[in-house]
């Protein structure tokens, strides 16, 4: 599925433009005062649009809290960061992964057996296809999300399922992730930007936007991306082909919304993740440019989705929406992965595995929001219905011993594709997949926030009833095991204003995920566990004033654990024992002076094991301490030259539940610059950025399997962004 050419595709996206300057900020926020209307640009299809930017454009002032809508920082009982599309382009960032290493309170990590990006939100993974889009969850690729597809990344710390519903693939534990798609702006924009970094990687983007009507209440942008080449890592290579239309109309009662996209990602000699196996210690950080992955291994992902959104007002006091999403995705890959032997020698082995993959999404929402007073008391009421299905198709071939090569990650040995032998194992066909998994979720959701004292005091109740049917296919013969329950999850969440600058909160809120089913050396092989609960406890702190904001939170949540006990009985026993103290902070500390980041501190233990060697033991590769510190200073002295550092700390973590493999702490500082120039009809943005600028050695992360990742080196990337007109 590789595309011979792009020729096509960026004729087309260069051809025609006339541009004009854009800032985030501006476009997202501004309204065009007309006669009759006033048009707002919105990435929902909702009234209130887009959360204004906050003072320094990195983060906005408020974010989505699931079906309650986007809400102020100091209006909502929970903890929201949203990165606005200002900061990802500063930052030159190209995945979602890019953007949250910059929140200190989000462990960037890679999934399993793959080159997925994975999310540790307060010590709980939510993988790449966990993320939502506009609120529905699973649209977007499921490996790597381009940020070419999005306006902002918003991050809602801790559990969610009465807020979004619980989260089909099992993740949002800790937190979840939702990305805004972009909209038309105000006034027209054309935007094209060109990027190289290191080992001649090439990158080139065009951003278009138009409103058309009477009262300007039609919309559309479009946005079409082309990367290529090598990466800082030796040999790797990545081809990324995108192309996403947005359109939009807003009518007096009527708002409407759409997306459109097309994503092609394609990884060769990818450097792979490291299994550790039979070994009593981590091995020594190879150099961070080292690659030994095998040269005939590649991932290949195509993706196609789309959306699209309704919401009308039925009366002043009441507004209806409906939202439909849905997305067809092929993936192929053949993989070396990398399993490591002998940690003093660095040597191990890898064998190929071949694997082909087709999902089938689609989901939904609608429901009725409004509100109303009772005596002295407001109400903001909601009540919504989701859907969600899932259809997975797979084929698989791999070859444990008949391919098994020895290897080495400090002088890596490089053979040729290896023949499936007699010995290989297939399931389903590789070049016809079969259904693998069904997925459905369903929910309905009940909830009021209550105003008292002048809105000083809101108290949002709520409730969630999800019902979860999923059925498994066996490869090869297809026979079929069905797993299906259900389970009611309530919210309780409180905010007192004690200033217009000070807020205090507290929330108790669940997360919801399907229960496993009892395995073939159990005696009750085959039963299905009950959906688990994750319960959430948290206060917080939060302070803001027209620059400057910071927020503190204390929180505590509890994660089932199952084991097989001496009865030989599979059941829920134990619990992963979560808590934390999180320090966010963001703005400008002086008129020239910007900040963002902040500190965790998190206690993750395992309880309950049943085995005395992992009994209170910290949880796989979870960090006791992270922190992050960036500021960005605009030179008074020279206009438009703007230069910022950062500094990011991870303490150690273990790779084993039994906390005998132990990941050094590590700590790595980047720097970056941009100058804005006017030329007549033009400006130009030009940007560089130096990553791990000492070119530190480390492993970067350890993920829920014990896997371990290595760190990037050092990576230089510049870019050139043109606004016409």
């Amino acid at each position: 599925m590789r595309m011979k050419s792009t020729c096509v595709m960026m004729a087309l996206i260069m051809g025609g433009m006339q541009v004009s300057l854009a800032d985030e900020e501006t476009s997202n926020t501004s309204t065009l005062e007309l006669d009759t209307l006033s048009v707002t640009a919105s990435a929902d299809a909702s009234a209130e649009g887009l959360s204004p930017a906050f003072a320094g454009g990195q983060v906005a002032e408020g974010g989505r809290a699931g079906i309650l809508g986007t809400k102020d920082n100091l209006d909502t009982p929970f903890s929201i960061t949203s990165y606005t599309n200002e900061f990802i382009q500063d930052r030159q960032a190209q995945s979602v992964g890019d953007v949250l290493r910059y929140d200190p309170t989000v462990q960037v990590t890679r999934g399993f057996g793959n080159f997925q990006e994975a999310y540790m939100i307060r010590g709980f993974t939510t993988s790449s296809d966990a993320v939502a889009y506009n609120g529905l969850y699973n649209l977007l690729p499921r490996q790597y999300i381009a940020t070419e597809l999005f306006e902002r990344v918003e991050v809602l710390r801790g559990a969610s399922a009465f807020l979004t519903g619980a989260n089909p693939l099992g993740g949002a534990i800790g937190g979840s992730i939702n990305l805004l798609p972009k909209r038309a702006p105000n006034y027209d924009l054309n935007r094209v930007t060109l990027g190289a970094s290191m080992n001649d990687k090439r990158n080139i983007s065009a951003d278009i936007a138009r409103r058309f009507g009477d009262n300007d209440e039609f919309g559309v942008r479009v946005n079409a991306a082309h990367h290529n080449g090598g990466t800082s890592i030796d040999d790797e290579q990545a081809e990324l082909n995108l192309f996403n239309i947005g359109l939009d109309y807003q009518g007096e009662r009527l708002r409407l919304s759409a997306d459109i996209g097309y994503q092609n990602n394609q990884l060769d000699q990818t450097r792979t993740n490291v299994r550790l196996s039979g070994v009593n210690s981590v091995p020594s950080e190879p150099d961070a440019s080292k690659n030994w992955a095998q040269p005939w291994s590649y991932s290949n992902e195509e993706d196609k989705f789309g959306t699209f959104r309704a919401e009308y007002d039925l009366t002043d006091e009441v507004t209806a929406w409906a939202a439909y999403g849905m997305r067809r995705s092929e993936e192929e890959n053949s993989l070396a992965n990398f399993t490591l032997t002998n940690a003093n020698t660095g040597a191990g082995t890898f064998y190929r595995f071949d694997n082909a993959r087709e999902d089938r999404v689609d989901t939904g929402e609608m429901g009725l929001r409004g509100d109303f007073d009772t005596g002295l008391v407001g109400h903001d009421w909601v009540v919504a219905y989701s859907y969600f299905q899932l259809e997975t198709k797979n084929g698989f071939t791999y070859d444990v011993s008949g391919t098994r090569t020895n290897t080495n990650i400090y002088q890596p040995q490089y053979v040729s594709k290896p023949a499936f032998t007699s010995t290989a194992v297939s399931g389903n066909n590789f070049d016809s997949p079969s259904l693998n998994t069904r997925t459905k979720f369903n929910s309905f959701a009940i909830g009021d926030t209550l105003s008292f004292m002048d809105d000083k005091l809101q108290v949002t109740i709520g409730a969630r009833h999800q019902a979860i049917k999923v059925d498994n296919y066996a490869v090869n013969t297809g026979v079929r095991t069905s797993y299906e329950d259900s389970k009611i999850t309530p919210a309780l969440g409180a905010v007192y204003k004690l200033t217009d600058q000070v807020s205090v909160y507290t929330n108790y809120i669940e997360s919801l995920v399907a229960g496993d089913s009892a395995p073939s050396t159990a005696l009750n092989f085959g039963e299905a566990l009950s959906p688990y609960v994750s319960e959430q406890r948290e206060v917080g702190l939060k302070y803001e004033t027209e620059k400057f904001g910071t927020g503190l939170a204390y929180f505590t949540t509890d994660e089932p654990r199952t084991l097989t006990g001496d009865d030989n009985i599979f059941r829920e026993s134990g619990e992963n024992e979560h808590q934390g103290v999180e320090l966010t902070l963001y703005g400008k500390a002086t008129d020239n002076l910007k900040l963002l980041g902040g500190l965790t501190w998190l206690d993750a233990k395992q309880k309950g094991t049943g085995n005395a060697t992992t009994e209170g033991k910290r949880a796989i590769g979870v960090a006791e301490w992270m922190a992050v510190m960036g500021a960005e200073w605009e030179v008074p002295e020279i206009k438009g030259l703007a230069l910022d550092g950062q500094i990011h700390y991870v303490s150690s973590r273990y790779a084993n539940a039994t906390n005998t493999l132990k990941l050094d702490d590590w700590t790595t500082v980047g720097i970056g610059a941009r100058y804005l120039i006017n030329m007549g009809n033009q400006d130009l943005t030009l940007r560089a950025r130096v990553d791990n600028l000492f070119d530190r050695d480390y492993w970067s992360s350890a993920n829920d399997s014990g896997q371990i990742t290595l760190g990037a080196p050092r990576t230089v990337s510049i870019s050139a962004t043109v606004d016409f007109y």
